[in-house]
Order: structure tokens, then C-alpha cells, then sequence
């Protein structure tokens, strides 16, 4: 009886979570051109630019950009007191794409991020001012650009090495001893209340059939039938892996979020921030970073080496054995995201996709990820 209550009640707030994305989406569409913030690059104007970053720019040129989940471009800008040049994020041009970023909140995740969390670390581009519409869900997040910084950025196709790896490992362990056991308890008010588990989202019901179709559609691909049993359970093994202690995630640390600077690592893309236990966020880095080969060979001398930039950053002591089960248990996202990426499509280029989910499935048999899970399941 209780878990059907709460199913009731997660099929309630995921009913109105879509209805309220939805709303917004079709709003923008209908009115969204007379009023408010503007709906791409080119529209950018001095005014509407300065009021963000609350100093004076007088002209604004539109240098290059892309787009993904969200709309992504260089701008330069003139003014005294400016930065000569900016990235700027903004949402997805076509109402599909809007709306899967409405389902995962990405862009109002965002603009909180900068807004209540980059301050506090290092390894995140400057956010120079972000604003975000609550009857529109448009936002604008105006950053530092990377490029003219001899940054390095890296993707799938071409993964980490070790090293680079353990550059990024130091990274997530600054970011998680930062807000070490400093985060409100679930369901109370105060900063940060806004931060949430993957599989306390109640979008999270969707999952399981999202996985389902992608397995349909990819089976004569890879051997993604060995995640089945994770599509038919979606909601308890996801409960497994999300269990406490918690802190502040990235949520979605792949390669193509990732930057190197001046001999160390930084991360890019801090739309899908959640709390949750690190162990989720490190199988899923390392597995979507690195060839299965290099990841087998070096990923329980990179987890020693994460417990001792965990501790040296204020962090806790965590026990290795505990951490490499939980290791292994989070691999199961490792394989879940890749998999309806792909299997969805549009969200990252084919070959992309197909290369992170060939990782994914492999660690899911090496790890033994579905044994662990059963292994921790009442």
C-alpha cells in the first residue's frame, strides 16, 4: 500500500512538472517574441547586456556558436570595463529540445548554479551574470571564453588518458569535500534546498521506458540487452546508488564537460547539478572518459587516489572497499545515460553517442554492476 502511494505521488509531480514545462514552452512560442529576454545570440543587444553584468557595454558582435540542449555562442563586446570577448548559453532553438530541457530543469539548474554555488569552487569558467525567466523558462548565462585561454577541450572520440583522468578525479574531490555534509536534509527549506537526487526526480518514472525503447532500437548495434533488468527496475536500483552520504554532484562529468588549464582540470556545462553520493558521479566520469581498457587498468589506483584529494580537501576518510562497491553499483549510469542518448538521438552527434554507450555496456559486464545492485537490494 505505501509504495503505491508513493507512486501516486511521484505520478502526480511528474504529471505537473511536464505540464508546467509544456506551459512554458508553448507560452514562449506564442508570445515570447513581444516580451522579455531575447531568444538567441543575435538578438543580444548593449541594453540587455548590461543589465546582466551590470556594466556599461556599448557594442556586441556574435563571433560563432552551436547549439545542443541549450544554444551556446562567442560574442565580443565593447566597453569600458568588459571582457573583450564571452560565451554565452542560451535555450535550444526548437520547442523538442526546449522541452527536454524544461523535463531536466537544465537551464533554471544552471543559472542557480552560478548564481548560489561557482563562488565557492575553482575549475569552473567566471559566470560574469546569469538571469532566468520563470514564465518563459529562456535564461542567459554570460561566462568567461575559454578559447582565448589556451584551454584544452576534450570529447568521446578522443578519451582520456590516466593521467588526464586523475586530473579530473582531483577536480570532482574538491568539488564534493566542498560541500561535505553541508548540504539541508531532504524535504527542509534553506540554501541549496533546490538540489535533488537523480532518482528522487519525478521525471525519474519516464526512465525505465525511455531505456526500454532505446534497447529496441540499438540491439543490433550493441549488446545493450545485458542492461535490461536495470530498465525493468529503474526506480529501486536507482534508489540503491543514491543512497547517503551526499554532497554537491556535477551530474554529468563526460569528457565533452570537461576542460584542461595551466596543468589541471576544469568543468563545463553545470546543468545537470545534483546531490547524491560521489561514487555515482565517478563511474560515470571515468567510464564515459576513458577506453575500457585504460579504465580497467587504472580505475581502482584513480578511486585511492580520489579518497586522498577527498580527505586533503577537508573531505572524509572513505572506506575503499565500501567505495568500490558503490563504484561498481553507480557504473549503472554510466550505461543508462549513454543509452537513451543514444537511442533517443539528438542530444550529441551519432558517433559520439554510440562510442560513450560502448563504454557504458562494457563496464556494466567487467564491473558485474547488475550483481551489485541485486547484491544491496531488499
Amino acid at each position: 500500500m505505501k509504495k503505491l502511494a508513493n507512486k501516486a505521488v511521484s505520478l502526480t509531480k511528474l504529471v505537473g512538472h511536464l505540464s508546467h514545462g509544456a506551459q512554458r514552452v508553448v507560452t514562449d512560442t506564442v508570445v515570447g517574441s513581444l516580451a522579455g529576454l531575447p531568444r538567441q545570440a543575435a538578438d543580444l543587444d548593449p541594453a540587455t547586456l548590461s543589465k546582466i553584468l551590470g556594466t556599461p557595454v556599448t557594442a556586441v558582435s556574435v563571433l560563432g556558436g552551436d547549439a545542443g540542449t541549450s544554444s551556446r555562442a562567442r560574442l565580443e563586446l565593447a566597453g569600458d570595463g568588459v571582457p573583450r570577448s564571452v560565451f554565452v548559453k542560451m535555450p535550444a532553438q526548437t520547442a523538442a529540445t526546449r522541452l527536454i530541457g524544461e523535463l531536466g530543469r537544465l537551464g533554471h539548474t544552471e543559472v542557480q548554479f552560478y548564481n548560489q554555488i561557482s563562488s565557492a569552487l575553482s575549475g569552473v569558467p567566471r559566470c560574469y551574470g546569469a538571469a532566468f525567466e520563470p514564465w518563459s523558462g529562456r535564461y542567459i548565462i554570460v561566462l568567461e571564453d575559454l578559447a582565448v585561454h589556451g584551454c584544452e577541450f576534450p570529447d568521446t572520440l578522443h578519451p582520456l588518458s590516466t593521467a588526464q583522468a586523475g586530473l579530473v578525479v582531483e577536480q570532482l574531490a574538491r568539488l564534493h569535500a566542498a560541500f561535505w555534509e553541508k548540504l539541508p536534509a531532504r524535504r527542509r527549506r534553506g540554501p541549496l534546498s533546490w538540489l535533488y537526487t537523480a532518482s528522487g526526480d519525478a521525471t525519474s518514472l519516464l526512465t525505465g521506458s525511455l531505456m526500454t525503447t532505446s534497447i529496441k532500437r540499438l540491439a543490433d548495434q550493441l549488446p545493450v540487452e545485458n542492461g535490461r533488468f536495470i530498465a525493468e527496475n529503474y526506480r529501486a536500483v536507482a534508489e540503491v546508488i543514491d543512497r547517503p552520504p551526499h554532497t554537491v554532484m556535477h551530474g554529468d562529468a563526460h569528457p565533452g564537460n570537461v576542460y584542461f588549464r595551466d596543468g589541471a582540470a576544469g568543468l563545463l556545462d553545470w546543468q545537470a547539478v545534483r546531490r547524491g553520493h560521489p561514487s555515482r558521479e565517478l563511474a560515470y566520469t571515468l567510464i564515459t572518459s576513458m577506453t575500457p581498457e585504460d579504465r580497467r587498468a587504472g580505475q581502482r589506483d584513480l578511486l585511492d587516489h580520489y579518497r586522498w584529494s577527498l580527505a586533503t580537501a577537508g573531505g572524509p576518510e572513505l572506506d575503499a572497499e565500501e567505495l568500490w562497491l558503490r563504484f561498481r553499483q553507480g557504473a549503472l549510469y554510466g550505461y543508462v545515460a549513454p543509452l537513451i542518448t543514444a537511442g533517443m538521438g539528438g542530444m550529441q552527434t551519432d558517433d559520439i553517442a554510440i562510442e560513450g554507450l560502448r563504454r557504458g555496456v562494457a563496464a556494466l559486464d567487467d564491473l558485474e554492476t547488475i550483481a551489485a545492485l541485486k547484491s544491496s537490494m531488499s
